[in-house]
């Protein structure tokens, strides 16, 4: 069992905000990988990783003050319907933390960055859209045994924080939370959201209230739904826990899972994190869809904020 690593990233949250990375597939869509694999971003970490660090880079470049791990799509599952033995698939997940470490190396006197290791839910393994739906036929054990091997594998790798993201079922947080108890690595719980509920439908209090008395998870919020649905969401994560929240929406367009496709227009706007902040918001960046000029935004009014409260407080 990991021992715990000292409280750095809560301390940081407690000092925050901190600016999160973009979408990762965008990332590297732009760059011209192809990721219609099942295993999504997740295949680079084999066949192009120093493709991932450079994804890295240009959020880190934009602004951004963690970056967020390409292992949310990866799973001892979908690396061995690629023929990938367990042995190896546990060095490819640890690769995603390690491959982070190497991106977020600050320039001399920068400032500090983080590594969050992402887990993805059980609906993103399934590479049909269920993360976006929840309620997959299993029971919370059955949830706990498929994630315990990759939470082991990931917290083994020493990441400042893990990502326990895009959750559409209590069912699925409560295996999530389970595991991270006395794991040594703090985490962020992030649901996937539509309107006041989770995807699975269920109200948002009694989902953010799972983690409420958990001491490992350090924010609780949303991602991978509309900005409007995160603005909303904010505030009863904030009221329901009293912890930090972390919220990093969609651009505001929906998955069509049939035809695996982006519909509609953006709405994610940098203007909305001064709301975000004020809810009680100390993690923030986007999701699909967000790429580097949106962060870049995003960080140019988090900096001003920083610099109105340090004003204020002085």
């Amino acid at each position: 069992m990991p021992t715990a690593p000292p409280p750095d990233f809560a301390a940081a949250l407690a000092a925050g905000p901190l600016v999160l990375d973009g979408g990762m597939s965008n990332q590297l869509a732009a760059a011209g990988h192809d990721l219609s694999d099942g295993l999504w971003s997740a295949r680079l970490l084999a066949d192009d990783p120093q493709a991932v660090v450079a994804a890295h880079r240009a959020y880190f470049a934009a602004g951004a003050d963690v970056a967020i791990t390409a292992s949310y799509q990866a799973s001892f599952e979908g690396f061995a319907r690629r023929g990938v033995g367990r042995a190896q698939a546990a060095r490819l997940l640890a690769s995603s933390v390690e491959l982070a470490r190497e991106a977020a190396r600050p320039e001399p006197g920068g400032r500090r960055r983080w590594v969050a290791a992402s887990v993805g839910p059980y609906g993103a393994v399934l590479a049909d859209g269920s993360e976006y739906r929840g309620r997959y036929g299993l029971g919370v054990a059955e949830l706990a045994d498929f994630h315990r091997p990759r939470l082991e594998v990931l917290a083994a790798a020493r990441p400042d924080v893990l990502a326990l993201e895009t959750v559409p079922d209590v069912d699925e947080a409560r295996a999530l939370l389970g595991l991270v108890r006395g794991l040594g690595v703090p985490a962020w719980l992030s649901y996937s959201i539509e309107g006041d509920r989770t995807r699975a439908g269920q109200p948002l209090a009694e989902a953010f209230a799972l983690a409420a008395d958990v001491d490992e998870v350090v924010a609780v919020g949303v991602n991978c739904c509309t900005p409007q649905d995160a603005d909303r969401a904010v505030a009863v994560a904030a009221e329901v826990t009293g912890k930090p929240v972390v919220v990093y929406p969609n651009s505001g367009e929906s998955w069509d899972a049939g035809r695996r496709g982006w519909r509609g227009e953006p709405t994610f706007r940098s203007a909305r994190v001064g709301g975000w902040l004020a809810d009680g918001a100390r993690l923030v960046g986007g999701c699909c869809r967000v790429g580097t000029d949106g962060i870049a935004a995003l960080a140019a009014e988090v900096t001003v904020l920083r610099a109105q409260c340090a004003e204020a407080v002085g």
